[in-house]
């Protein structure tokens, strides 16, 4: 019975360290820029403000009024030049403009090559996501095996793990497509 709790406890620990990575994946998916004004792409960038560092997403409010741009009114017009400045030094390719009291954002259109740099940082991503599920896929494989489980239970244990990392690497492809 005891041997069922740990291989349970194990599984629960797989499934939510697998669960970090989706998160961290789609987190990272919403960093490529694909044209379009993704406000989420703000979520990242962080600036001083008043010794905390404040996400920029909850200092100004957000509204996209073209297809390609990004309109801020910060909250405080005093944090208008540390936004800008912070949005500035994150090299995220986008043209910044400080009119006042909002600051104008302006993403590019895609170019042939800049598809082709999102393409290969989706298959990076993806793959990163990927070979951290297999990890996790190792590393509880070598904690049955060292449980000196009968031989029967212990390849049953490993084809369940087998099964669960299928099912995540399954979630990471399609997470793209949603």
């Amino acid at each position: 019975m005891e041997t069922e709790f740990d291989y349970d406890f194990l599984k629960l620990e797989f499934e939510e360290k697998a669960e970090k990575f989706l998160e961290s994946y789609r987190k990272n998916l919403s960093k490529i820029q694909t044209g379009r004004a993704n406000p989420k792409i703000l979520d990242l960038i962080k600036f001083d403000y008043y010794g905390e560092m404040t996400p920029v997403n909850q200092a100004a409010n957000i509204t996209i009024p073209e297809p390609m741009q990004i309109l801020l009114k910060p909250f405080d017009l005093e944090a208008t030049k540390l936004i800008v400045s912070a949005i500035k030094l994150s090299n995220l390719s986008i043209s910044c403009v400080d009119e006042g009291d909002k600051i104008r954002l302006t993403f590019p259109s895609l170019t042939t090559q800049r598809r082709k740099e999102m393409v290969k940082s989706l298959s990076t991503f993806t793959e990163q996501a990927k070979i951290g599920i297999r990890s996790l896929r190792q590393d509880s494989n070598k904690k049955i095996k060292k449980a000196n489980l009968p031989e029967d239970i212990e390849k049953e244990f490993l084809n369940d793990m087998q099964k669960e990392t299928d099912k995540f690497t399954k979630k990471i492809d399609l997470i793209p497509l949603l």
